[in-house]
């Protein structure tokens, strides 16, 4: 027979189930396709979906997965001892569903994804006790919720991906925090968003596209400074702007 042909479905030993004389009979468990004594997640997940009354009975069972798929299913009343369960899939599945109040004992999880989950769903005024979270996929998720008026303190993240988030939501009174950021991208939405009287703090910018974008939205007193920019592209646009504006006046 052709490995191809091999049938490796797992299959628990119904013989020594507690549920052979009962769902085995009746069909509401099948070998190979609704099983929970299988080490087989599909299987068990199946049988959790048929029967969820007996996740509770698995909560504290030796497989990690068969613990995992139970904590999907139990009363939210039965969570809590599992908050501290030893395999982070079990504590995954804890943070999508336990109450937001008992967040707080998972903020410090060792597991990156138990984080990112909770600075998801913790109440935003109380994320910024994240914010030095040692994973910069945490601290961006902190910074998509974080209240806008809190987000100074991740300007200088040392993730650009954590800074791009922060630079795009930021008051802009405060974007001046940002106008020096390494990154041209960043230093790019600071002048997109900045207030037209702050601009000229980034119109000297190294990078010639920065400058292209103060001069999209400078007024007419930062556009005659610009007339005379090393790259042709934002002089011409300060020129094209500032006659457009002069021709406005009139």
């Amino acid at each position: 027979m052709l490995d191809a042909e091999l049938d490796l479905t797992p299959l628990a030993d119904c013989g020594i189930c507690r549920f052979n004389n009962n769902l085995l009979t009746s069909g509401e468990c099948k070998p190979g396709d609704i099983c929970v004594s299988a080490n087989s997640g599909r299987q068990i997940d199946r049988f959790f979906k048929a029967h969820p009354q007996f996740a509770p009975e698995y909560a504290q069972d030796g497989f990690w997965e068969r613990r995992a798929i139970a904590a999907r299913h139990l009363p939210t009343n039965k969570l809590k001892p599992l908050l501290k369960d030893p395999d982070e899939a079990v504590r995954r599945v804890l943070a999508y569903r336990v109450p937001l109040e008992w967040l707080r004992e998972l903020r410090n999880d060792k597991d990156r994804e138990v984080r990112v989950t909770v600075a998801d769903r913790l109440p935003a005024e109380e994320l910024e006790s994240m914010a030095a979270d040692p994973d910069y996929l945490v601290r961006v998720y902190v910074a998509k919720r974080l209240p806008k008026g809190r987000l100074f303190r991740l300007a200088a993240d040392p993730d650009c991906e954590v800074r791009r988030v922060v630079a795009n939501r930021i008051p802009e009174i405060s974007l001046g925090l940002m106008a020096n950021d390494a990154e041209v991208e960043i230093r790019r939405i600071v002048a997109e968003r900045m207030d037209v009287e702050d601009l000229a703090m980034i119109s000297k910018d190294p990078d010639w596209t920065v400058r292209y974008e103060v001069a999209l939205r400078a007024d007419p007193e930062l556009l005659e400074t610009m007339l005379n920019d090393t790259d042709e592209e934002v002089s011409e646009t300060a020129r094209q702007r500032l006659e457009s504006l002069k021709f406005t006046a009139k």
